[in-house]
């Protein structure tokens, strides 16, 4: 079974939470198509894990889907 690859960033700026995002990719590149990433926001802090995970899980496919269409 393959497993979502979910990457949450805390604390970060925008600018820096895309340079950590660019630099995961670049360092993973077999796993950057699988990577998912999501930033902490006052709604979702209060979230369950597995429902943020869930939630960022769907977004990562209905992207991955909408770039494979184009």
């Amino acid at each position: 079974m393959d497993t979502q690859k979910i990457i949450v960033l805390h604390g970060f700026s925008q600018d820096e939470a895309v340079l950590a995002m660019r630099a995961l990719k670049a360092a993973l590149p077999d796993s950057a198509a699988s990577m998912a990433f999501a930033m902490s926001t006052p709604t979702n802090l209060d979230w369950k894990l597995k429902d943020l995970f869930s939630h960022v899980g769907e977004e990562h496919r209905q992207f991955m889907a909408a770039q494979k269409g184009k």
